[in-house]
């Protein structure tokens, strides 16, 4: 729906911002929600000439580390001109009194989403064996990317990240969690007494899969845009990797309240996925089942705080309070994924 008025944007207010950073525009801004309430709301902005694309956090229930607009700015500038389809940077504000909250704008990148079953069922075979091979293709291009020469040096703390990891998604839990989960608190465990005690850096995406970029409208096979960057820092690239093979589970569709393009059956299994990577890029996949069982951690917290966010009234749309659901069967398949690497 198009329209002059939504939750959490003012669009009088952009209007100056724009007007006071120089972005020109022709005419009354309008806007239209692209998504919204189980992240950052995502805005469509245009006038009778531009379009743009709005990121802000969710109006209530926010959760520490999660919803950085800033951190998605930063490091799509820095990407500018990589190998790395990003979206061109337009303006970032971080003074809350402007919207009640900081926001980032980007250029609007023309491209569609590959999102749901319905959506990859377009697609024929060959169409969605050439798409894995990109995203795959651009995942091993972003942990490529020198993030010292990109000006990312103080992007985040490499060193001891996949322990912080561990203890961050630990205490995100407490923060969201809506019931006790006795085999969560042991998958916490057994991750901590299993962190792998050196890793590679790069940047990572954090939560990167087919609906989280952009691709041709008339080539599935490319990407014109990754998107969705407020997960990124300096990290552990199989960390990202898993998180992206993690996604194959059929709880991704809980989570999402819809059947997803990523858990779909015609899509190659997280096992091939995983090691066209390591094809691709040279790494070995060594203590994969800690990274395995660390994401489906992650994306468990993820979950269930999607469903806190929900009861806190800080969603917009459908299936939101059902999210919870979601955190037995990744719990368990983390569970699996680190008794076989024990």
């Amino acid at each position: 729906m198009t329209t002059t008025h939504l939750d959490g944007l003012d669009l009088v207010a952009l209007q100056r911002f724009f007007e006071d950073r120089g972005v020109s525009t022709a005419g009354e801004l309008r806007a239209r929600l692209i998504s919204g309430g189980k992240s950052n709301l995502t805005f469509e902005v245009f006038d009778d000439v531009s379009r743009w694309v709005l990121r802000r956090p969710p109006t209530a229930g926010l959760t520490p580390s999660a919803h950085d607009v800033a951190r998605e700015y930063r490091v799509c500038a820095a990407l500018q001109g990589s190998a790395v389809p990003v979206a061109p940077t337009v303006a970032l504000c971080e003074d809350e009194s402007v919207m009640g909250a900081p926001f980032a704008v980007t250029g609007f990148v023309e491209g569609r989403v590959i999102r749901t079953v319905d959506d990859l069922d377009r697609l024929s075979d060959a169409e969605i064996d050439a798409s894995v091979e990109e995203l795959v293709r651009v995942l091993a291009a972003l942990h490529a990317v020198d993030h010292r020469a990109v000006g990312l040096e103080a992007f985040g703390r490499p060193d001891g990240y996949l322990s912080r990891q561990v203890a961050l998604w630990a205490r995100q839990w407490e923060r969201v969690k809506t019931r006790d989960l006795p085999d969560l608190e042991r998958l916490h465990a057994r991750l901590q007494d299993a962190v792998p005690t050196a890793s590679q850096v790069a940047i990572v995406h954090g939560d990167y899969r087919i609906d989280n970029t952009l691709v041709a409208d008339d080539d599935p096979g490319r990407v014109v845009a990754v998107v969705d960057w407020e997960l990124s820092t300096l990290g552990d690239p199989l960390a990202d990797l898993a998180q992206m093979c993690v996604y194959r589970h059929p709880a991704l569709d809980v989570i999402l309240g819809e059947p997803a393009a990523w858990t779909s059956e015609r899509l190659p299994s997280a096992e091939a996925i995983a090691q066209q990577y390591s094809t691709v890029t040279g790494r070995n996949l060594g203590h994969w089942g800690f990274y395995l069982g660390l994401a489906n951690f992650k994306l468990a917290v993820i979950a269930e705080g999607i469903t806190h966010r929900h009861r806190a009234g800080a969603t917009t749309g459908e299936g939101f309070a059902h999210a919870c659901e979601a955190v037995p069967p990744l719990v368990a398949a983390g569970l699996a994924a680190t008794e076989g690497d024990r």
